[in-house]
């Protein structure tokens, strides 16, 4: 049987089936002893890379945190959700909650505002805002729970 080099497909006596390794695989290839000494000189060029290499791993696709946005203090959106239901709005049973729905929430319990500035060390709510925060508080438990009434 008269094997032919896989590189340069020259016949002779010295063309050998070789294997090497490489990235944790095994292959072989047939090869001369001219190609076979080419080869072990790539692949220690390529060895001698890899040490002074660093590996890159592929970003991994993580899942989104829930909104923890400091204006929903105290709040889920579960709450939201369901204040929008009680108000006629159309929201999605889950997922993305559009930004305008949670600002009308925001905008409808001052509490969240309150209880985000009072943990930022800013001044306590104005009178107006006080009792517009006690009165949301006796409309929800969640509410005086968020509001410490």
């Amino acid at each position: 049987m008269i094997l032919v080099d896989d590189l340069d497909h020259s016949e002779g006596d010295d063309v050998a089936r070789r294997e090497f390794p490489l990235l944790n695989r095994t292959f072989a290839i047939d090869l001369s002893d001219a190609n076979q000494q080419r080869l072990s000189e790539a692949l220690a060029f390529i060895e001698e890379v890899l040490e002074n290499a660093r590996e890159v791993k592929q970003a991994s696709r993580s899942k989104k945190a829930a909104d923890t946005s400091p204006r929903l203090r105290g709040y889920t959106l579960t709450d939201v959700r369901e204040w929008a239901r009680e108000q006629g709005l159309d929201v999605p049973a889950r997922g993305k909650m559009a930004d305008e729905v949670i600002e009308q929430f925001v905008a409808a319990h001052p509490a969240t505002e309150d209880a985000a500035s009072e943990d930022a060390g800013e001044s306590p709510a104005e009178p107006a805002e006080a009792a517009a925060a006690e009165s949301a508080a006796k409309a929800s438990p969640r509410v005086e729970a968020a509001v410490g009434v």
